[in-house]
């Protein structure tokens, strides 16, 4: 990969837009190199490490102010503060899945009830949103 590339090829090497990268780079998560007299802004190739970087912790369910902490982590080398960070989200991941296992087994109760109850009147999962 060439260390003098385009906002364009930057972003196809990285797998988002330009209008991604434009994004980071007002919310402060990317520098924006200058641009020379006349010419075109370059980027190296650690705009694509770095993109890779976001999205890969965006993946991971980490807000984009949780990145920018992260990036300042990196550049620091402080495992113990990002650990920390990982901790935090992984204990809302947990909540998010208890959560999402108590609505699946009062969708399985209401969904069982109804078919039971096919062909009356009164529908068991209205009833119970209306109630």
């Amino acid at each position: 990969m060439s260390a003098a590339m385009t906002i364009g090829r930057i972003a196809a090497a990285a797998g988002v837009n330009v209008e991604t990268i434009r994004f980071y780079q007002r919310s402060g998560l990317l520098a924006e190199p200058t641009r020379p007299l006349g010419g075109v802004r370059r980027y190296g190739d650690e705009f694509v490490a770095r993109l890779r970087f976001i999205k890969r912790a965006q993946q991971l369910g980490f807000s984009l102010a949780e990145v920018q902490r992260l990036l300042v982590l990196e550049d620091s080398q402080s495992c113990g503060k990002a650990r920390s960070l990982a901790a935090e989200k992984l204990a809302l991941v947990e909540a998010r899945i208890a959560d999402l296992d108590r609505i699946r087994g009062v969708l399985n109760e209401l969904v069982a009830r109804c078919d039971a109850r096919r062909g009356k009147v009164s529908c068991p999962i209205i009833a119970t949103l209306t109630g």
